[in-house]
C-alpha cells in the first residue's frame, strides 16, 4: 500500500469518485452549494479539465491515437497541473476544495485497461491525501442504464473500444465499467474511501455527506456569520 502525503494546510479536500452514472457530480454540484450557502470558501476542480493538456487529449482521441500508458500519462499530467493551480493554493488559504474524480478515477480506469497497478500509483504518487474521498457506489446495471439512455451515443475511449472487448459499443461500456468497479471496491480498504450507498435518494445520500463532513469543517472559516 502507497501512503500519499497528509497535507499540513489549512484546508480540506473532499472528493467524488465512482463509475459513470453513479451520481457523484450531482452529489458535489449539491454539496457546493450547501457550503458557499453556509458561508464557507469553497474551490471545485473537475477531472481532466487542465488547459495544458486539453487539447492534446482531444486531438489524440479524435485520431484513437492514445494506448493505455499515453493515456494514463496525458491524465497524470492533467492532475499535477490542476493539483498546482486549483488544489494546494485553496487549500493553503484555509478553504474547502471539492474535486469530481481524484487519483482513485486513474487507478480503477488505467488499471482496468492492463496498466500495471503499482506502476500507477507510483505515478501519483506526488498527490495529497484527501480528508475524506466518496465512492459512490452504484448497481452496475443502474449507472449503465443512466448512461446509455442520456446519450445519443457513446465516444470511443468512453466505451473502451480500444481494448476490443466487443465490436458493440454497450457491450464494450458494460464489461469496461465492470472491471472499474472491480478495482473501486478493491481501494476501498486500500485507500479507506468512503462508501455511499448511491441506489438511494438524491436527497438521502447528500444528508449522509453533509453529516460525514461536519466534524472536519472549520466554523470560523465561513465568510459570514449563521
Amino acid at each position: 500500500m502507497i501512503s500519499y502525503g497528509q497535507h499540513q494546510f489549512p484546508g480540506k479536500l473532499f472528493v467524488v469518485e465512482g463509475t459513470d452514472g453513479s451520481g457523484k457530480s450531482t452529489q458535489l454540484a449539491l454539496l457546493y452549494q450547501w457550503l458557499k450557502a453556509e458561508g464557507y470558501p469553497v474551490f471545485f476542480s473537475e477531472w481532466n479539465s487542465s488547459p495544458i493538456v486539453k487539447d492534446t487529449t482531444k486531438r489524440a482521441k479524435k485520431r484513437h491515437l492514445l494506448t493505455p500508458a499515453t493515456f494514463s500519462l496525458l491524465h497524470a499530467t492533467d492532475f499535477a497541473d490542476r493539483t498546482e493551480r486549483d488544489i494546494i493554493p485553496p487549500l493553503k488559504a484555509g478553504a474547502i476544495v471539492l474535486a469530481d474524480r481524484y487519483i482513485y478515477t486513474a487507478f480503477a480506469r488505467d488499471v482496468a485497461r492492463g496498466c500495471d497497478r503499482r506502476w500507477i500509483r507510483d505515478v501519483y504518487s506526488f498527490a495529497i491525501q484527501p480528508t475524506m474521498a466518496f465512492f459512490f457506489r452504484a448497481p452496475l446495471n443502474v449507472a449503465i442504464d443512466r448512461i446509455v439512455s442520456g446519450r445519443p451515443s457513446l465516444k470511443y475511449y468512453e466505451a473502451g473500444l480500444d481494448q476490443a472487448w466487443s465490436d458493440d459499443p454497450e457491450e464494450s461500456f458494460t464489461i469496461f465499467q465492470g472491471k472499474i468497479l472491480e478495482e473501486y471496491d478493491r481501494m476501498v480498504s486500500e485507500f479507506g474511501l468512503t462508501v455511499i450507498d448511491a441506489s438511494r435518494s438524491i436527497e438521502r445520500q447528500q444528508r449522509e455527506m453533509r453529516m460525514l463532513i461536519g466534524p472536519h469543517l472549520n466554523r470560523k472559516n465561513r465568510t459570514r456569520s449563521h
